[in-house]
């Protein structure tokens, strides 16, 4: 460690040995609660803004219902996908990710897709994003990066600086950082975008066997984006535009609908296959693991009032429903303290017992008392298990399915470090249109940062994913790819 530098600690003051890997049984997980630095850092960041979301807080959302189109029983017990015909409710939000309240929402920025289903067997929430794949692969890393997308301590502006810095120096971000300035970065509206699970989860069917899966909601609209030009424009003169298409087409009674699929794993392929499954940084290609449609989402009813529908929604990729459960992958397994977290934060202890995150199914537990509890608390019922007052208890056969894991507690890295084929693959993809497009996005980011190490770092990302990406860029900028990477 340079002496120059101040040693990184905690609130405590104790120091810091890995700010870049949270602690995990082994290489592959599950991320273990002892790494107290973790949970720390992921408290505190739930806890620095009020009363908004500390991210995707400018959104908007609508009702509707999923309908299963196609029998996957073979792979899920999860009760809401059993058979073909099934239509569950549910409620949509979609929001972008950095800006706050009242932010323009046709900026740059990944799209938020989340999705909450009312089944017969509780709430099940899917939250992921527009895009397929995350700037970061582990929780421990949220809060900096988001940090850089929020505003600088000291001027209260966005700083470029903050961004491209941040992702110079984590190089895992490069594939979402190709997708968000390629023309994918600015969906034309909310019924014109896709949505990803994004994480890898796992299905179980009722014989107990497992799959890994991944989800993919296709918009039936057509999939449309914006220019540059055009969304800046938009930006200045309706910065709520998208928010006002949603509610606007589904009052006049177009109802936007999405068809939902899903790539389907056997387990034994993780220990196998050449990239990490449950790295949310990269995809699997569709040649490996082909699309299999599920469903079909439509929404067909706005909220009666704003606040009270969506802005107290309160979406937790840690509602599951039996079948449907978690992978080791480290970014999903931190949002599964965090979300619900920011939830009790801004929203208190009792949440999901308002209107719009309530189960449509009959709520037993032993949870009592807190902020603003407007039920019967219970009333004169034990508030504890066991007991020998027929109070609630549990259901060993909806446990969740078993993986092995293994190894030492650790700051563990994932064991993949490719972070340039996927990239490079996708801007190879590209039309030359598309290209130019891309680099253009890039440079009128990249050309505001203060420090050139900073932009020839960058470079040498790009350039490793492919030469001419990276000698476009920096010829746009005015630099030239060090030698050294050549």
């Amino acid at each position: 460690m340079s002496d120059k530098r101040k040693r990184l600690t905690t609130e405590g003051g104790i120091p810091v040995g890995d700010n870049q890997n949270s602690m995990t049984a082994g290489y592959r997980g599950p991320t273990i609660i002892q790494d107290v630095h973790l949970l720390e850092k992921l408290a505190h960041f739930n806890r620095e803004r009020i009363p908004e979301r500390v991210v995707h807080a400018n959104g908007a959302g609508a009702f509707g219902y999923f309908e299963v189109t196609n029998d996957l029983s073979k792979y899920t017990k999860a009760d809401f996908l059993s058979e073909v015909g099934k239509r569950t409710e549910m409620l949509a939000r979609f929001s972008t990710v950095g800006g706050e309240k009242g932010s323009a929402d046709t900026a740059r920025d990944p799209r938020g897709f989340s999705l909450k289903f009312y089944t017969e067997e509780g709430n099940y929430d899917l939250v992921g994003n527009n895009t397929p794949v995350f700037f970061i692969r582990d929780a421990i890393k949220f809060p900096d990066f988001i940090h850089t997308q929020k505003r600088d301590p000291q001027t209260n502006l966005k700083d470029p600086d903050m961004a491209w810095d941040f992702w110079s120096l984590s190089p895992e971000s490069l594939h979402q950082v190709t997708i968000l300035y390629s023309d994918r970065g600015v969906p034309a509206t909310f019924r014109h975008m896709h949505g990803y699970g994004s994480h890898t989860f796992k299905w179980t069917n009722a014989e107990g066997e497992s799959v890994w899966v991944k989800y993919h909601i296709r918009t039936d609209q057509g999939y449309k984006t914006l220019d540059e030009e055009t969304a800046v424009k938009i930006a200045g003169e309706n910065p709520d535009y998208k928010t006002e298409d949603l509610f606007t087409s589904i009052e006049e009674g177009d109802h936007p609908s999405w068809t939902m699929y899903v790539q389907i794993m056997p387990l034994e392929d993780a220990d196998t296959y050449d990239i990490d499954p449950f790295d949310v940084t990269k995809v699997w290609p569709h040649d490996d693991y082909p699309l299999i449609e599920v469903g079909k989402m439509v929404l067909n009813r706005n909220p009666k009032n704003y606040f009270t529908d969506i802005e107290q929604a309160a979406f937790s990729p840690g509602n599951f429903v039996p079948g449907i459960d978690v992978s080791p992958d480290k970014m999903l397994q931190g949002r599964l303290f965090a979300y619900a977290d920011a939830h009790r934060y801004r929203l208190g202890a009792n949440y999901e017992t308002l209107p719009v995150n309530r189960p449509k199914v009959e709520v037993n537990n032993y949870q009592r008392d807190g902020a603003m509890r407007f039920d019967d608390n219970g009333g004169g019922s034990k508030n504890y298990e066991p007991n020998s007052y027929d109070g609630p208890v549990e259901d060993p056969s909806v446990k969740q399915a078993t993986y092995p894991v293994s190894g030492l507690a650790d700051s563990t890295p994932y064991d993949h470090d490719d972070h340039y084929t996927q990239p490079g693959n996708l801007y190879r993809l590209m039309s030359e249109d598309e290209k130019q497009r891309l680099v253009s996005n890039i440079v009128g980011s990249m050309k505001e940062v203060r420090k050139e190490e900073i932009q020839l770092r960058q470079i040498e990302h790009f350039y490793k994913a492919d030469p001419d990406y990276g000698e476009r860029v920096a010829q746009a900028l005015g630099l030239k790819v060090p030698e050294e990477v050549k």
